[in-house]
């Protein structure tokens, strides 16, 4: 066995054991245990602050990290919005990814490139520049998707459970809560259908106590989501408060509009099913009744007719 197989069998073994710890480590939670954490029978509570292992990773990925994050702090602000959004608030966060963007950069079109280079087939130089830079491409690119994805399953769970919360902070205002109070107690009931809006509203009250102002938590609540109906709660609240308004009145009319607009975008993922299933009935469904239906006709038509033709000629 040559040096290059070597290190490709390894680069293949490294590789499947990082994936199979990291769906370890994601598997840990199970739904069990987020129920039982949702009605109020919390399991074994982690440790505070981040684990060991978390801690020797983050040290291992820093300096692989520099290579691709930029010292600017406007765009930093930028990438910790956007970690915000995804609901990583741990400060290594972008640490460990722009350190796995990297390695997938440089990693994954090495093993490309040993991989091909000890296959039995033969490629062109052409030819395997462009399967390296593909895999260049893929490994720079896949956890801007990957950050992406997350982002967008987070904010559409705030969007639909958001409507939600602000029914339970509505009754809350009206029946004589504070908005300070009604916060905490929507965090807790909002828990059995949102834990991720639940722990943005616990995170709000946490603020509040700690003695920040009530704009700039419920600013911080929409930066956290990203989502743009948040803000327009928040500035509506911070209007109502500046103002002297009624606030019962205001959420009641932000919580209308909410429900509708999320009654809007279903019926619009509705309307958008028929041009959806257009493509797989041509190109899979038509098919197979074609064949189904004209088969036996086709079939008969050949045994009765060619004998025909033969005997003719």
């Amino acid at each position: 066995m040559t040096i290059l197989e070597l290190g490709f069998l390894t680069l293949v073994f490294a590789l499947v054991f990082g994936v199979a710890l990291l769906g370890l480590r994601l598997a840990n939670g199970t739904v069990v245990r987020g129920r039982l954490d949702a009605v109020g029978m919390p399991s074994d509570a982690p440790a505070a602050g981040p684990a060991p292992w978390m801690t020797k990773v983050v040290a291992l990925a820093e300096p692989v990290a520099k290579l691709s994050l930029s010292d600017d702090a406007a765009e930093g602000s930028v990438i910790r919005v956007r970690f915000l959004n995804a609901g990583f608030r741990h400060p290594w966060a972008p640490i460990v990814f722009f350190a796995a963007k990297t390695s997938l950069a440089i990693g994954l079109p090495l093993a490309v490139f040993f991989g091909l280079s000890i296959s039995s087939s033969t490629f062109g130089s052409n030819t395997l520049l462009m399967y390296v830079l593909g895999a260049t491409a893929i490994g720079y690119y896949l956890p801007n998707m990957i950050l992406k994805n997350i982002t967008k399953r987070r904010q559409r769970e705030v969007f639909e459970s958001f409507p939600d919360a602000l029914d339970l902070l509505t009754v809350c205002v009206e029946a004589g809560l504070g908005i300070d109070a009604a916060l905490t107690r929507v965090a807790g009931e909002i828990g059995l259908k949102s834990r991720i809006l639940s722990d943005e509203l616990n995170l709000v009250t946490l603020e509040l106590r700690a003695g920040s102002s009530k704009e700039k938590a419920l600013r911080g609540l929409a930066v956290r989501t990203g989502v743009d109906d948040v803000d327009a709660l928040v500035a509506m609240l911070i209007q109502a408060e500046r103002f002297g308004t009624s606030i019962a009145a205001s959420l009641r009319v932000q919580s209308e509009l909410l429900r509708t607009k999320r009654r809007q975008r279903a019926e619009e993922q509705a309307a958008k099913i028929a041009l959806k299933l257009l493509f797989p009935l041509i190109f899979f469904i038509f098919p197979s009744l074609l064949v189904v239906l004209m088969g036996p006709a086709f079939i008969q038509i050949y045994r009765v007719l060619l004998p025909t033709f033969a005997g003719t000629n």
